[in-house]
């Protein structure tokens, strides 16, 4: 019974936000709300939340933080460089954009986390989304597969995880995993390629003076019909023509390139003077998240605070910074803690449990021997609908048990549970995906309809590398 509940809790949720019919938050909290009830176990809600927002504290805190950090990092021009070349190779092709977005996502994912991938990438990318009037599920889509293939590097999480629940090391589940994960890299470059060719065919290719020369008139419009709204139809039509011609003839493309900036290279915030020191106290922040110096939340709370600082030495400054990015960090903070409604239900309650547990079961004995395969395709769903730790902690060790008695090694089921990431960082269940989809200003439901087909792809192409390079 906790199994068929625990299936119907989740379609629930994912049907609804899907259709639109609730936000993301009150569905987290109300939906598994109502499935205590149904099970029986309504008193120990309250019990179980609170499991739910203890477990996921340190992330919260940790998103909180990083938030402010990269936010104020990207503010002082940090990352402008990186963004300058990225965009100089986009121009304004849509199907360069798409690429860039990742090719961005996939250099900045080196560092481990999720959500200073989704940062950084947004920001950089999504001024030239809005401008050509781009799918913005294009680019959150695209930047979550790329990060999610990304997320298997040992420091990522889960194939630390994979290697203490087995008891093994994670070099040696991972290095050989790399052809496979690089083959599953190149598919999503591919992919991005192929969703970009069908952006251009949709929008056309333009050149950079076509894009701003189209933006000014519609500027010029906006300002004729507030200025002269009682006058003629004439008058509009001759204004357009004059901004067009003159764009079109006497603008320096030094000045459009820099008008087509993502970022932009005026901005009040700038401190050019404390480029290297900003860069130096970033290298050695994730530096230390690597080495495990501190907890994480942790370091980017002294992070936070030492760059706001420096930075910004004035406190109203300091004042007007962290007000800059309020926004993000509320409703990426409010998404943490209702999702832990979400998972405390769902473990208090042992729907997860038993949902691991009929999987296991249903699988026929003469599977056995291939057992590694099975693993593989059962990640793709089981990290979707449920945590990494559930999922390494909880369902892993009973997978990679059943292997051994049919000869199959722990490694081989390791590095085959690997394989669902690129879903798995798609799933309501990962705090990062709501950094994304909130600074995209793309809705949870569209972006789940989007890249649910294509993560689950990419991640068949690396279960199949895996297989054909004898890995898996």
């Amino acid at each position: 019974m906790l199994t068929i509940l625990g299936f119907a809790m989740i379609a629930t949720f994912l049907v609804l936000i899907m259709m639109k019919k609730m936000s993301p938050i009150a569905a987290l909290v109300l939906i598994p709300a109502l499935f205590c009830v149904f099970v029986g176990k309504g008193a120990n809600l309250g019990d179980y939340v609170l499991d739910g927002v203890t477990d996921l504290a340190p992330t919260a805190a940790m998103l909180m933080f990083a938030i402010v950090y990269f936010g104020v990092m990207i503010d002082v021009g940090l990352f402008d460089p990186v963004v300058r070349g990225i965009l100089k190779f986009c121009k304004a092709d849509p199907m360069r954009i798409v690429v860039g977005t990742a090719v961005l996502a996939a250099i900045v994912s080196l560092d481990g986390d999720g959500s200073t991938t989704f940062m950084i990438t947004v920001s950089a990318m999504y001024p030239l989304y809005k401008r050509l009037k781009m799918s913005l599920v294009v680019m959150t889509g695209v930047a979550a597969m790329a990060n999610g293939v990304m997320n298997t590097l040992p420091w990522g999480g889960p194939t630390a995880r994979a290697a203490t629940a087995l008891k093994l090391d994670a070099s040696d589940i991972f290095v050989p995993m790399i052809p496979a994960l690089l083959v599953g890299l190149l598919f999503v470059f591919v992919l991005s390629y192929v969703l970009g060719v069908r952006e251009r065919r949709r929008l056309g290719v333009l050149t950079l003076d076509e894009v701003l020369v189209e933006e000014k008139v519609e500027e010029k419009e906006t300002e004729t019909v507030l200025v002269g709204a009682g006058g003629s139809g004439d008058g509009k039509v001759s204004m357009r023509k004059g901004v067009a011609g003159g764009a079109g003839s006497g603008t320096d493309a030094d000045e459009q390139d820099d008008d087509f900036q993502g970022l932009d290279p005026h901005r009040a915030t700038l401190r050019p003077k404390l480029y290297w020191f900003n860069a130096l106290l970033t290298v050695g922040l994730l530096t230390a998240m690597i080495m495990e110096v501190l907890p994480i939340p942790v370091l980017f709370l002294l992070g936070a605070a030492l760059v706001l600082t420096v930075n910004f030495p004035h406190i109203p400054d300091q004042k007007a910074r962290i007000a800059a990015h309020a926004e993000n960090v509320l409703n990426v903070s409010g998404m943490v803690f209702a999702a832990a409604v979400f998972t405390g239900v769902l473990q208090g309650t042992g729907m997860v449990d038993n949902m691991a547990k009929w999987m296991v079961d249903v699988i026929p004995s003469s599977m056995g021997p291939h057992m590694a395969l099975v693993t593989g395709i059962l990640s793709l769903p089981l990290t979707y609908f449920m945590s990494n730790d559930g999922f390494y902690f909880g369902v892993l060790p009973v997978l990679a048990e059943a292997g051994a008695a049919h000869g199959v090694s722990p490694l081989e089921m390791a590095r085959a549970s690997l394989v669902g990431q690129p879903l798995h960082m798609s799933s309501p269940l990962v705090p990062a995906v709501y950094v994304l989809v909130g600074m995209a200003k793309v809705e949870f439901g569209d972006h789940t309809k989007f890249v649910v087909k294509w993560a689950a792809l990419t991640c068949l192409v690396i279960l199949g590398a895996g297989m054909l390079f004898g890995i898996i």
